[in-house]
C-alpha cells in the first residue's frame, strides 16, 4: 500500500520517535515542579521552545505551545477579536479556510462580530489588493492561510502583511502556515505576521503539539483558563515529549525544506501531466502552488468511491481534507473557486512526502488509469 495523505497527516520521523520515547522513559516531571525532576523537564521544555523558534526564525518568548493548529487557530483568532474587540469588531478571512479558521469565524459571528468572507478565483486564490479593498475603520483581524490544503494555491502573504504593515498597522494578520511549513519558506516576522500557526504531525512529528506564533506587543485573551503556564495564554501541564518531539520535527523540516521542494515539484509534475490526459479527470491545483499537493476531480463520481477504488489497488489518497473527509457534502473549497457541484464532490487529493520516489509515483500513474478503467460505466449511475 502507498500513501499519499501526508498534507492530513505524515509518518513520524525515526529520529523523532526516538528522541520522545527516550525523554517519555526518563523526564516525566512536570515543568511547573520546582524540584529536580520539574526543572529537567523545564530545561527540555526551554530547548524546545528555542528550536522551534529558530526555525521560523523568532524569539522563542514568542512561541506558544498548543495541543495542535486546530487551538493555535481558535486561540489566536477568538483570542485576538476579544481582546481587541473595543478597537472594533469587524473581521476578515476567505471562503476557502481550513475548518479550524472557518468555524471560528462562524462562531465569532454568531457573537456578533461582523465578518467578511472575501471570495477566491477560479485558483483558489485572492489578491493583496482584494484584500486591502475590504479592510474599515473597525477592522481589527485579517486572517489567510498560507498554502490550501485541499488545493495548495498560495496566497501572496508576503504582499498582503507588507501592505497592511503599511496601510493598516493596526490590523493584526493571522496565517494558518500548517501546509507551508517544512515545504516552502516560511517567514513569518519578515512577512509581517502578527500570529502564525503550526501543527507538528504535518512535518512528520506527533499527533496533539503544535505552536502559535505571538508577535511581541500582540495580546490575545485565553481561551484556557487555569495555570500559568505559557505566558497564561494556554493553561495546563505542557507534554513535553511532543514539544520536544515537535521541536526535532521542526528542525528537520527546515533543514530539507528546499531539497524537499526540488523532489516533490518534480513528482507533483509528473503526476499533474498525467492526470491531464486522462479523459474524465479535472485538475484543480495549478503548477504555481505548493509543491507537495495535486488536487482533482472526478466529476460524476463519489469521491468515496473513486478513493476506496484506488485503496483496492493500492494507493492512499483523501477526500477533500481530513477534518471534512468523512462529510458528505460537496467540497466548500471547490464550490468558492467556480466549480459546479459534480465536480466537487468529487474532489481527490494526493499529497507527497519526502520519502516519495519516482517508482511510487509510477504505481500511482497506473492505479489512477485503473480506477477510471473500472469505475466508467458507473459514471451514469452515481
Amino acid at each position: 500500500m502507498k500513501y499519499f495523505d501526508y498534507a492530513a497527516t505524515t509518518p513520524p520521523h525515526p529520529d523523532v520517535i526516538r528522541t520522545m520515547t527516550e525523554i517519555m522513559e526518563a523526564q516525566y516531571g512536570n515543568p511547573s515542579s520546582i524540584h529536580g525532576y520539574g526543572e529537567r523537564a523545564h530545561q527540555l521544555l526551554r530547548r524546545a521552545r528555542s528550536g522551534c523558534a529558530a526555525a521560523i526564525n523568532v524569539k522563542p518568548a514568542e512561541i506558544v505551545f498548543t495541543s495542535g493548529a486546530t487551538e493555535s487557530n481558535n486561540l489566536a483568532i477568538k483570542g485576538a477579536a476579544l481582546r481587541y474587540q473595543s478597537r472594533g469588531k469587524h473581521i476578515i478571512t476567505t471562503a476557502t479556510e481550513h475548518a479550524s479558521v472557518y468555524e471560528s469565524f462562524v462562531q465569532l459571528q454568531q457573537w456578533g462580530w461582523e465578518v467578511t468572507w472575501l471570495p477566491v478565483d477560479s485558483d483558489g486564490l485572492v489578491s493583496a489588493q482584494q484584500l486591502m479593498d475590504a479592510i474599515k475603520s473597525d477592522t481589527v483581524l485579517v486572517s489567510l492561510m498560507h498554502v490550501n490544503n485541499e488545493t495548495g494555491a498560495v496566497h501572496p502573504i508576503a504582499e498582503i502583511g507588507a501592505r497592511l504593515k503599511k496601510e493598516a498597522p493596526k490590523v493584526l494578520f493571522h496565517v494558518d502556515g500548517v501546509q507551508g511549513f517544512g515545504k516552502m519558506e516560511a517567514k513569518p516576522e519578515a512577512w509581517g505576521a502578527d500570529l502564525y500557526s503550526l501543527s507538528a504531525h504535518k512535518i512528520r512529528g506527533p499527533k496533539g503539539a503544535g505552536l502559535l506564533y505571538v508577535r511581541s506587543g500582540v495580546e490575545l485573551t485565553p481561551l484556557l483558563s487555569g495555570g500559568s503556564q505559557e505566558q497564561g495564554l494556554r493553561a495546563g501541564t505542557e507534554n513535553v515529549p511532543l514539544l520536544v518531539g515537535m521541536a526535532k520535527a521542526m528542525r528537520l523540516a527546515a533543514e530539507r525544506q528546499a531539497d524537499f521542494a526540488r523532489r516533490t515539484t518534480i513528482l507533483r509534475d509528473r503526476i499533474m501531466e498525467v492526470i491531464d490526459t486522462i479523459p474524465g479527470l479535472v485538475l484543480n491545483s495549478r503548477k504555481e502552488g505548493a509543491p507537495h499537493i495535486v488536487h482533482f476531480s472526478y466529476p460524476g463520481m463519489k469521491a468515496e468511491v473513486a478513493l476506496h477504488t484506488l485503496e483496492q489497488l493500492g494507493v492512499t489518497v483523501s477526500t477533500q481534507s481530513a477534518c471534512s473527509s468523512r462529510s458528505a457534502e460537496p467540497s466548500r473549497v471547490l464550490l468558492a473557486m467556480g466549480r459546479d457541484n459534480a465536480c466537487a464532490a468529487g474532489g481527490l487529493r494526493i499529497s507527497l512526502g519526502d520519502e516519495h520516489t519516482e517508482e511510487d509515483v509510477i504505481l500511482l500513474e497506473q492505479a489512477l488509469h485503473q480506477m477510471v478503467a473500472q469505475l466508467r460505466p458507473l459514471e451514469r449511475r452515481m
